[in-house]
């Protein structure tokens, strides 16, 4: 996996994680990958993975089996949802809105372009 210098990588890999729910790829009480193999997957260090569980489970989009390993939540995927929504809200579209508005472009164009994606 390919990591951004501008976030922890930790928190990447929670949003990793979520997006991989979202995805349904990872459904309600999967077992998810353990710390030690999705660290050698994603090629980052076991601890690393381990705190972004950590945060995950403190979310409750995760929980622990003590010895069996971590699992999605059965409501994961809406926690997920709500908590990418807020981010997105307040982090990207006050960017998305400045963007439009130096580009003078009204609200309707963006309508057509989102439909044309969503076809």
């Amino acid at each position: 996996m390919l990591f951004t210098s501008d976030k922890a990588i930790y928190l990447q890999i929670k949003e990793l994680v979520m997006e991989k729910i979202l995805l349904e790829e990872w459904l309600p009480d999967t077992k998810l990958p353990s710390v030690r193999d999705f660290g050698a997957e994603i090629e980052v260090n076991p601890n690393t993975v381990m705190r972004a569980y950590d945060i995950l489970q403190q979310d409750q989009i995760i929980y622990n089996k003590r010895g069996v390993g971590f699992f999605v939540s059965p409501e994961a995927r809406a926690l997920a949802q709500q908590e990418k929504k807020k981010e997105f809200i307040e982090t990207e579209l006050p960017t998305f809105f400045k963007t439009m508005h130096l580009l003078k472009m009204e609200i309707n164009e963006i309508i057509n372009l989102y439909n044309d994606y969503k076809s």
